[in-house]
């Protein structure tokens, strides 16, 4: 009997994130410049306008700079969401790309990983640009902001696990408009994004610190405007055992819908 030999980890999950590269910079412009200018119109049409009325600092922060950073981590969500909920969902029920990339010495296993680390390095791509745009123009100009890329990467590989999980599930692609709308927006808006959690009534505090977003958010506020403060440590252990516990359960179910 045959057996099947493989290349080594790194291969193997560097092979797939090849082929999404490849695929991806095929088509560049049209792929990269909606989500790169979708932040900066919202900063420019929101932040310009109501930054005016607003004095004063928020979380140490001018208003324009508090909005801008977390910006950063929206698009890191956003990118990465759609990257593992439509576009696997397309990759696996329509284009069948799934079968040919079984068909080579990789697992189940290691395509769903090299799938979240692609959608991690959009996180990171996406942040650092938009990261040097605000930073060109004088928005953001802590140098501590350098390291805000990082935490898009963490956000990229948050929503790539949720995105996944939530792709296990769906039958129909036009069911994401439940996660976009319901799950996504909400996040986005509920999340210390646009204002502080802390003028938040009480219950709505509780389920903003059970979002992911948030806690991505308040560590890049942390590296912009400093004051460091025991909370991130809670912020950093939520993304960790966020990450690998839905990572797991994305991984146990998408793979056996791969299999299948």
């Amino acid at each position: 009997m045959e057996i099947k030999t493989y290349p080594p980890l790194h291969k193997r999950l560097f092979g797939v994130w090849c082929r999404h590269y490849a695929v991806y910079t095929r088509n560049l412009y049209s792929n990269s410049f909606p989500p790169f200018m979708e932040p900066l119109i919202f900063l420019a049409a929101v932040g310009i306008g109501i930054g005016k009325f607003i004095s004063g600092t928020v979380e140490g922060l001018q208003y324009l700079e508090f909005l801008a950073t977390g910006l950063l981590m929206t698009s890191a969500m956003y990118t990465s969401a759609f990257e593992c909920s439509y576009g696997t969902f397309i990759r696996l029920e329509f284009d069948k790309v799934y079968d040919g990339m079984l068909a080579a010495p990789i697992t189940a296993e290691n395509l769903i990983i090299g799938e979240i680390l692609w959608a991690g390095t959009k996180g990171l791509f996406f942040s650092f640009a938009v990261l040097a745009v605000m930073a060109a123009f004088g928005v953001i100009t802590s140098p501590y902001s350098v390291i805000t890329p990082v935490f898009g990467f963490a956000t990229g590989i948050m929503f790539a696990v949720l995105s996944l999980l939530v792709t296990s599930y769906v039958k129909n692609i036009n069911h994401f408009n439940f996660y976009f709308t319901g799950v996504l927006s909400p996040m986005f808006f509920f999340s210390g994004v646009i204002f502080s959690i802390g003028d938040l009534p009480q219950c709505l505090r509780i389920v903003s610190e059970v979002l992911p977003l948030t806690h991505t958010v308040r560590l890049v506020r942390v590296c912009c405007a400093g004051g460091m403060s025991s909370i991130i440590i809670w912020d950093f252990a939520y993304v960790a055992i966020f990450t690998v516990v839905v990572g797991w359960f994305a991984v146990h179910r998408l793979r056996k819908r791969l299999v299948n």
